[in-house]
């Protein structure tokens, strides 16, 4: 009998550096190298002008007081200054707080009193969300305060605010102002600060919404991160001739990790189409661009695909990319393979903790090892398969996927109790996901053990979401389940009891919640009850919800 354990190969030594480093090396090796494209901004930069801006910006943050494991806040969409501020802060020491640029007042809110940001880099708007007024609202005393001198109770810990913008708000200092303050710190400040730090120091805080309560904040090192993006890379084939096409969001380990630091670590161009993905900005990128490889969740590819002109642009320059967050349809793998000349596309599998990929498949594999697998554990980690007791299953029996080893996030900011509900003793991170591992040790993912809606690629809590719903005076109680959908995946449908007296209808309630929690998290549809579903313990079936809610949107068009 074989167990539902592997190793991965440990032929190629982890990275002992700190990101810092690790871009210091890449600029000193391929200077004259192409390293960013903006589409957006019109922007180019080789490694060496990379590298200045980043030292430049690095020493102005410095400048600011900035210190080694401070907090430093981006609520951004992917752009240039995006790039320099990961970077910048990672040479620094500062811990770097990504926020969804989805992420609205409430949000937002939580985001920065939970990590203690100090300061926060903040674009001036994208799409519906103007982030300037935002912050206005939430932090009411920064149009009076000196810069860099914030002292609101709804962020305590808030000191400055930097906007992208060039003329933005009193009380904010601009990106470009914030450059000028660079002179006030030498070059060697900059070089002994870089000099002090340790790989295993915390870089990163990411929030990932779990089943239960508000999202949490996984802290990752510079050990973690780098590695991973190293890794991924490796499988990819990377190297300082490739072009990658980076649609997927920069705040998400997807963008920055997969994206940035696979491509620091291999020499490769990072191209960014837009700020959002955009279907047709992308294709138009990598035909004028020659891009290599592309990224991107299922429902961008579909998207990709369905392009009405898609024949007009030139993907024959692609060879490879990564398609991770959701399940992949075996006709939209076939038709990214023939039709995007993606040959060597491969499937990835992680999660926020594991920084985040544990297993992938390989350029070599097989179509259907790509669409029925995620496949094997990476280099350096080791994962299994248990059941309730904790105790390995026999290969192809199913069970929880736990992962160990170097991608393990260092814990849950500020947050000891939920670190340790995730990771154990032994140091398992443990996934929630339901896994089955076959004889070759592919794995599958078959399900989920938490209620997590994953829509778009976008983790859902649907605790958040209930409890968001609990402050508007006409509700009662609210139940908040995910449900199929061909084009996201899933969606996010709320059951709602209303206070007695009460009258309450979806527009009211969606309206309530537009402005005050992310788009991706707005209910698509809203039931009205008298009662949920119970056990006879008293427990709301919510499995009862989801089948009655996906018969009734078959029958009546909506659940």
């Amino acid at each position: 009998m074989t167990l539902s354990y592997t190793q991965g190969s440990t032929l190629t030594p982890l990275l002992e550096k700190t990101i810092g480093e690790a871009f210091e090396d890449t600029v000193q090796r391929y200077g004259s190298c192409l390293a960013l494209v903006d589409r957006h901004q019109r922007l180019r930069f080789t490694w060496a002008e990379l590298g200045q801006q980043v030292n430049d910006y690095a020493r102005a943050m410095m400048a600011l007081g900035i210190n080694p494991g401070d907090r430093v806040g981006i609520w951004a969409p992917n752009c240039t200054e995006w790039c320099i501020a990961q970077f910048a802060t990672a040479k620094i020491g500062a811990i770097l707080v990504t926020i969804n640029p989805a992420y609205r007042l409430e949000d937002l809110r939580y985001a920065l009193k939970q990590s203690g940001c100090k300061w926060l880099i903040c674009a001036d708007k994208f799409k519906t969300s103007d982030y300037h007024q935002i912050i206005l609202e939430l932090i009411s005393t920064a149009a009076t305060s000196e810069v860099g001198e914030v002292n609101d109770k709804n962020a305590p810990q808030l000191r400055g605010l930097i906007s992208l913008s060039e003329n933005p708000p009193a009380g904010f200092l601009s990106w470009p102002d914030l450059a000028t303050r660079a002179e006030g710190v030498s070059y060697q400040a900059l070089y002994e600060r870089e000099a002090s730090l340790d790989a295993n120091d915390p870089i990163n805080i990411q929030y990932t919404s779990g089943t239960t309560g508000f999202p949490k904040g996984a802290t990752l090192s510079h050990r973690n991160i780098l590695n991973n993006g190293y890794f991924v890379g490796q499988s990819l084939s990377l190297t300082e001739i490739d072009r990658l096409i980076i649609p997927v969001p920069l705040y998400h380990c997807f963008g920055m990790v997969l994206g940035n630091l696979a491509c620091i670590t291999h020499g490769s161009a990072m191209i960014y189409p837009g700020p959002g993905f955009d279907p047709e900005v992308t294709l138009q990128t990598v035909s004028d661009e020659g891009g290599t490889a592309l990224y991107g969740v299922p429902t961008m590819f579909i998207a990709e695909l369905a392009y009405p002109e898609l024949d007009k642009f030139n993907l024959s320059t692609l060879r490879t990319g990564v398609m991770a967050g959701a399940n992949c349809p075996v006709e939209v793998m076939t038709k990214v393979i023939e039709k995007m000349h993606m040959a060597e596309v491969q499937i990835a599998y992680g999660m926020t903790e594991t920084s985040p990929i544990s297993t992938q498949t390989g350029a070599n594999d097989e179509l259907e090892r790509r669409i029925s697998t995620v496949g094997l554990t990476q280099p350096h980690l080791e994962t299994k398969i248990i059941n309730r007791e904790g105790e390995t299953v026999s290969r192809g029996e199913v069970g929880e996927l736990c992962t160990r080893g170097y991608s393990v996030m260092l814990g849950y900011w500020e947050n000891p109790s939920a670190t340790a509900e995730a990771i154990d003793n032994n140091g398992w991170m443990h996934s929630g996901d339901l896994a089955v591992m076959d004889d070759e040790g592919f794995i599958s993912i078959v399900g989920r053990a938490k209620d997590m809606i994953i829509r778009g690629g976008e983790n859902i809590s649907p605790r958040e979401i209930e409890e968001f719903l609990y402050t508007h005076p006409g509700v009662e109680d609210a139940q908040v389940i995910g449900i199929s959908d061909k084009q996201y995946g899933e969606v996010v449908v709320a059951w709602v009891k209303p206070k007695a007296g009460a009258t309450l209808d979806e527009n009211e309630l969606r309206s309530y919640c537009q402005g005050n929690i992310a788009y991706f998290k707005v209910p698509k549809w809203f039931r009205f009850v008298d009662e949920f579903p119970m056990t006879v313990t008293g427990k709301i079936q919510k499995y009862r919800l989801r089948e009655i809610s996906e018969r009734s949107i078959e029958e009546h068009g909506r659940a």
